[in-house]
């Protein structure tokens, strides 16, 4: 950076570590990079807590970004803004002055505007006789260009974290309302059994979680309820086989035979004479003793025993088909959008994913529905094929609709896709499997 372009703020504001290390990250800038100004607002928006920003202090970025001419902001076209207080205030909805004044030091502060002091505090700018503008004082929006990457990033990471959560919290709702029915099938099924239990550890997971809880804290409820749905699948699958071994023997006491010759009761009850087979019934004593014999209950916060069988746990959704360096060896490109241009986790493919998405231009509608359908870490991994084909189709978005629809109809497999993008790129092609 070189040393003329340093400014320093006019009057008795003081010159600051932050200020001069905001100025050095925005003469990093390059003169042709260029952004959308209405995209980088969205951005910001979506990460301001990160960025640690208040609203009212976007609402007056928003009105200095309305006073640079054009869409994208680009250092070729110059990026100073010098409206007054006046001008500013009107267009930050009558924004009183004092309030004004420390939303732009705010603004400042977090590096995302520099101020370009005239010598006397003013705010112009000098203009040609053609009346092209020359050397302009005001407020500097050039560290928006350099940190552009930067705020992408976070609002894609963001985006990454709500859906997650979202996700979460529906799990978690459909596996509380199993566990609640499970239970009212064992106490009219068996009332005689000791299901208390069950319910007690039910209550307690449910008085555990806080009115706002975290993805952790969810994740951590979650999985010990899914561990009593299990518990109790496996109780009332035992119940189920006990009532069917029961209506065998129903079935089978009619054909009860001796085989010892000397035996008399074949041919008394041949000729009607001896007595009736007698024939077990299940009593609620039964049932109840059935379900006691299973291992102990479950409580908060340990595992259920070994025991239990997984497969009669409710599918909760998609596993992932692929395994996570498959796909970054068959679709390299979805690296340059994860966090710090690499992709070490299905996390960080999922928050590339939401950066690809919205460079595609595919709706959030679209790929929230094919994360239903498909699962987060399959939907990433779809969208890392389009990019690797991103020049041959015409429509990402719906192209994923489609790919979402035959999913729902099981005519869809995404191990042939990712298969085809690692052979094509062995053998120096590129293909996608449709």
């Amino acid at each position: 950076m070189e040393r003329g372009s340093v400014t320093t703020p006019f009057g008795r504001r003081p010159m600051t570590l932050g200020m001069l290390a905001s100025q050095i990250t925005a003469g990093r800038t390059r003169p042709e990079r260029s952004v959308d100004k209405w995209k980088l607002f969205r951005w910001l928006c979506e990460a301001k807590t990160v960025i640690a920003v208040s609203d009212r202090s976007l609402a007056v970025l928003n009105a200095l970004l309305s006073f640079y001419p054009g869409t994208e902001l680009s250092r070729d076209a110059g990026l100073v803004v010098f409206p007054s207080n006046a001008q500013l205030s009107l267009r930050a909805h009558g924004m009183a002055g004092t309030t004004l004044r420390r939303h732009l030091a705010a603004l400042v502060e977090a590096g995302l505007i520099l101020r370009r002091d005239s010598p006397n505090g003013k705010r112009y700018a000098r203009r040609s006789h053609g009346g092209a503008v020359g050397e302009a004082f005001g407020f500097d929006l050039s560290p928006l260009i350099a940190r552009a990457a930067e705020f992408e990033t976070a609002a894609a990471e963001l985006a990454a974290e709500r859906q997650h959560l979202r996700i979460m919290r529906e799990r978690l709702s459909l596996c509380r309302r199993d566990v609640a029915k499970l239970l009212e099938l064992i106490h009219e099924s068996a009332p005689q059994s000791d299901w208390q239990d069950y319910e007690l550890t039910f209550e307690e997971l449910i008085n555990e979680l806080p009115r706002k809880p975290s993805t952790a804290e969810i994740e951590a409820v979650l999985s010990s309820m899914d561990r009593l749905r299990c518990d109790l699948a496996n109780q009332l699958e035992n119940l189920l086989n006990f009532q069917k071994t029961d209506t065998y023997d129903h079935q089978n006491g009619c054909h009860i035979q001796n085989s010892h010759p000397d035996s008399l009761s074949e041919s008394e009850v041949g000729l009607g004479k001896g007595a009736e087979p007698v024939l077990r019934k299940a009593t609620d004593a039964n049932v109840a003793e059935i379900l006691t014999e299973q291992p102990p209950k479950p409580t908060p916060g340990k595992a259920s025993s070994p025991s239990i069988d997984r497969s009669t746990t409710v599918s909760q959704r998609p596993n992932r088909e692929i395994p996570l360096p498959a796909v970054l060896q068959a679709c390299p490109q979805i690296a340059d959008y994860g966090p710090s241009g690499r992709i070490s986790s299905w996390k960080d493919l999922m928050t590339a994913a939401i950066v690809v998405r919205s460079m595609l231009n595919v709706s959030s509608d679209a790929y929230d529905e094919a994360c239903s359908v498909l699962g987060c870490e399959n939907t990433a991994t779809v969208v890392a094929c389009i990019l690797e084909r991103a020049e041959q189709i015409t429509s990402p978005g719906g192209y994923l609709r489609e790919l979402t629809r035959r999913a729902q109809r099981q005519e869809f497999s995404l191990a042939p896709m990712v298969a085809a993008l690692s052979r094509a790129r062995r053998s120096g092609g590129v293909a996608l499997a449709s």
